[in-house]
């Protein structure tokens, strides 16, 4: 398939309006339309990028050969669902659906209709994940951390679904494999849902991810840790730094700082200023400047034009998916006073400080 896709964007808000803006510069595509129910922010869209603009998506089903999906989760299955059973491939942003029953729907029909699903997790496509993905081996032990300040969007579902789920997928590509355990509790801070969590997955390869998600951070961070037998990798995926610690030659030839140490060879002062770049070898750079937004989007047209697999398929995201819900699971039957009849789940400071009435009449608000 050599000719120009016709694609179209689904929800043009803070996100989409960037997937509208960059499909309507690509080449081999035509923006063919934006779909938005906010009709000044649809023909806004619409204007900047010389496409149609339409209030009810439903109008594409019949004009489109992809389209790109970036509602409110809670609408996925829906808006996902009309376009596959069409046999129109879609990319979907993260989480691929609100709930693990619903993303199978739209994980078979893909497959039934032999067409790409593609799901926006986009820091596959961070040059510093892939730099550090290419620089260590198998993982023994990975660490996450991915906080922000409270941005009252994605309010439809909690920081699991909104930040955690990237660590997530990044963990099960790593891994190559679903956890056997999952430990996990977190709190609800603004009230609505979780919005801070902790977990700890253990795989069956021993490998353990320990993964921090907080929306109600004073300062942002997106880092990611990776320890192999190669050393440990250590990524900023805002920045874009990946430094990479490793045995050095002198540890290589067994000569360890601490026996040298104690034959009375060299003195500690003279050892500490070696330990790293003789002994543990160093190496950092800063990736690519490559926009990943643009890179995802260049992955699902090759993919819809030559009919490949994504990069992130529908697959993968389901059993993100899967694991994060089994996370909420932990995060819901947590005893935070370790005993049956004591508080239960992320809601139990709220209740302690507001009392049960007064929470209730403001989670119902």
């Amino acid at each position: 398939m050599d000719e120009t896709l016709k694609i179209a964007v689904v929800g043009v808000g803070a996100l989409g309006r960037h997937h509208a803006r960059i499909l309507s510069q690509m080449d081999g595509v035509d923006l063919v339309a934006v779909a938005e129910p906010n009709e000044q922010q649809g023909k806004s869209v619409a204007e900047a990028c010389d496409c149609e603009w339409t209030n009810d998506f439903r109008t594409l089903l019949k004009t489109v050969d992809a389209v790109s999906i970036v509602v409110p989760t809670f609408l996925h299955r829906t808006v996902g669902e009309a376009f596959l059973s069409h046999s129109i491939p879609v990319l979907i942003e993260k989480p691929l659906t609100a709930d693990v029953e619903d993303g199978e729907v739209l994980v078979r029909l893909a497959q039934e209709h032999g067409i790409p699903l593609q799901v926006g997790h986009i820091e596959r496509f961070n040059p510093a994940f892939q730099q550090l993905a290419e620089w260590t081996g198998e993982p023994k032990y990975l660490r996450a951390e991915r906080v922000s300040p409270y941005a009252f969007r994605s309010m439809d579902i909690g920081v699991v679904h909104d930040l955690m789920i990237h660590d997530i997928e990044l963990c099960l590509s790593l891994t190559q494999e679903m956890p056997k355990r999952i430990e996990a509790f977190g709190v609800s801070l603004v009230g609505g849902h979780e919005d801070v969590v902790q977990a700890r997955l253990s795989f069956p390869n021993g490998c353990v991810a320990d993964l921090t998600a907080n929306r109600v951070s004073p300062v942002p961070a997106r880092t990611l840790q990776c320890w192999s037998d190669d050393g440990c990798a250590l990524a900023d995926l805002s920045t874009r730094t990946v430094q990479m610690f490793s045995p050095g030659e002198t540890m290589l030839e067994g000569r360890l700082p601490f026996t040298i140490a104690q034959s009375g060879l060299e003195t500690v002062d003279s050892l500490k200023p070696k330990v790293f770049g003789e002994f543990i070898q160093t190496e950092q750079i800063t990736a690519a400047e490559t926009d990943a937004l643009t890179a995802e989007l260049d992955s699902f047209v090759e993919s819809v034009r030559y009919r490949k697999q994504p990069l992130v398929s529908g697959n993968h995201a389901l059993a993100a998916l899967q694991v994060a819900q089994n996370i909420l699971d932990c995060v819901d039957a947590h005893q935070w006073d370790g005993v049956a009849d004591g508080r239960i789940g992320p809601d139990a400071l709220l209740k302690h400080h507001l009392g049960e009435a007064h929470f209730s009449d403001a989670a119902a608000a």
